[in-house]
């Protein structure tokens, strides 16, 4: 006999040995006791969650000769039939390589034929998402009104292709994603019965790796015994799936926080030299800021030695929550690029220097209640990113140095009054001193309401032109007077402009470069 996979080899043979559907096998059981199973069913879920086992389970139990709390016997003729393979009553197809109007057409003949055997003829339609328009239309009526001795089990994981007209002749069952436990309950069950020694650790990895998928976790159980050693390690899995050593994953971490470019593509390049995978990188890196999030939260992680708990801790003072989630973010973005990338090594190298170049505003918040310190360079003052700097700028205006003491922040530079009334006049008159006359001249007799503790509203009481619209929202104006309202307000701010109100004459853009001219008092004349 050839040789079996694991995930085939323990394939449940019945509701019981399911594992994380509970909900579901209690319902199928309770139906199959009651005698009251449906002509059609529609099971949803992710890959590797075990809907087509449930499907030949539910086949093989409404068949059995001698059922048993509705579980199938697996000892008579039609289940030994049903599990080798042999019994022709209950069909297997797959709808990624049968769709077309034909291969429903064939159901259709058959399903007016009773069964040779069995009580039920089931028809099992894995990956039921892929039938053609034509197929579905075939398959409608036939689902709708089947004969009493037909039954239809579809399984799918995209049910939203599904018509509607189809999923509503349809029991669904939901197949939730299994959960690292229950994963690591199965693991345990299989190694001890092939002999696999396997440690705790390496049993978790698996786990988080499977994604809530049991077939998932056996393949990659299955990949690391392929050696002919039946032992297994944490080492041993990192290797195989190519997840790089914390060790690397910690210091590019370190160094996307403390904007350092050099430091964080040394550590990219030793990952690569070892030949480890792009996309498992990644997704190392976004879970390990994860993890240093959570400890920020809750100071407290499962599958770190005390020596690595110590580096997470040492981070997690160096970085403020709100930094951390963006930090996600971005790299979540980063991971879907490269995986719809043919060259992932360079989208992610640019991708990484992005984020240790990318303009942000200090989290002043939590730094003046945690009084976390940022990055120091020699002289123990904390270098600025390019955001602070040109509020620095701002604000001292004949000094070359861009750096200031950790115990300055944001909220020192602020120079406007408090209120809204009276802090916006001010900013409108900082645009004119630093030259910005265009601005300046566009928001001239405006007004600014807070709309919300975040945005802040301008509005234009005389209309605004398709002049003035086009200045005020070319993105380095709106970073410009998002800038200085954040300072105004103490805290980042976004604005919003309120334009309803448009003006009964449509000036022309000659005028306004005119009316522009008139007000800042520029002696220039408008030439054809």
């Amino acid at each position: 006999m050839g040789y079996t996979a694991l995930y085939r080899k323990f394939r449940p043979l019945c509701f019981s040995e399911m594992v994380g559907q509970e909900h579901i096998t209690r319902t199928l059981k309770n139906q199959i006791i009651a005698n009251r199973v449906g002509h059609a069913y529609l099971f949803n879920g992710g890959r590797g969650t075990g809907k087509t086992s449930a499907a030949k389970i539910l086949a093989r139990a409404i068949n059995c000769l001698n059922p048993k709390d509705g579980e199938p016997c697996n000892e008579c003729e039609i289940c030994k039939g049903a599990i080798s393979g042999s019994l022709t009553d209950i069909v297997e197809m797959d709808a990624a390589s049968n769709n077309s109007v034909e291969d429903i057409r064939s159901i259709r003949e058959e399903v007016n034929f009773l069964p040779t055997k069995a009580k039920f003829r089931v028809y099992i339609i894995d990956e039921v998402h892929m039938l053609s328009t034509g197929a579905f239309n075939a398959l409608l009526k036939t689902l709708e009104e089947p004969p009493e001795h037909v039954k239809f089990i579809l399984a799918t994981t995209e049910p939203q292709k599904l018509p509607a007209t189809i999923l509503s002749r349809c029991q669904r069952f939901d197949f939730k994603r299994i959960s690292n436990e229950d994963i690591i309950k199965r693991l345990k069950f299989v190694c001890e019965e092939s002999n696999i020694e396997i440690t705790a650790g390496a049993m978790q990895i698996i786990a988080v790796l499977s994604e809530g998928a049991m077939r998932d976790a056996l393949s990659i159980l299955e990949r690391c015994i392929q050696d002919g050693e039946n032992k297994i390690d944490e080492d041993k899995i990192k290797d195989l799936v190519g997840i790089p050593k914390i060790t690397y994953i910690h210091n590019l971490t370190e160094a996307i926080i403390q904007y350092d470019a050099e430091k964080a593509l040394k550590s990219v390049d030793e990952v690569l030299n070892e030949g480890k995978d792009i996309v498992n990188f990644s997704w190392e890196l976004i879970k390990y800021i994860k993890d240093v999030l959570v400890f920020q939260t809750a100071e407290k992680l499962d599958l770190y030695s005390p020596e690595e708990i110590k580096k997470i801790q040492e981070l997690s003072q160096k970085v403020s929550k709100e930094k951390l989630i963006s930090i996600i973010y971005e790299l979540s973005e980063l991971e879907n690029n490269i995986k719809f990338s043919t060259q992932k090594v360079i989208v992610f190298q640019a991708g990484i220097i992005k984020l240790c170049y990318k303009k942000q505003e200090e989290d002043k918040k939590v730094y003046e209640k945690n009084d976390i310190s940022k990055p120091k360079d020699e002289k123990n003052n904390v270098v600025l990113p390019n955001t602070a700097i040109k509020i620095d700028n701002m604000t001292n205006k004949n000094t070359n140095n861009i750096k200031i003491n950790s115990e300055k922040n944001i909220s020192s530079t602020k120079k406007f009054s408090t209120k809204t009334e009276e802090y916006w006049p001010e900013i409108v008159n900082e645009l004119k001193q630093n030259g910005k006359i265009v601005l300046y001249t566009n928001l001239l007799n405006t007004k600014a309401v807070e709309l919300n503790d975040m945005t802040v509203g301008i509005q234009f009481p005389n209309g605004l032109t398709s002049f003035g619209k086009t200045v005020l929202e070319k993105q380095e104006n709106v970073r410009e007077i998002s800038n200085l309202v954040s300072i105004a307000c103490g805290k980042e701010m976004h604005i919003k402009y309120m334009t309803d109100v448009q003006p009964k004459v449509q000036k022309t853009q000659e005028e306004d470069i005119q009316n522009l001219a008139k007000e800042s008092g520029i002696p220039f004349q408008v030439i054809d």
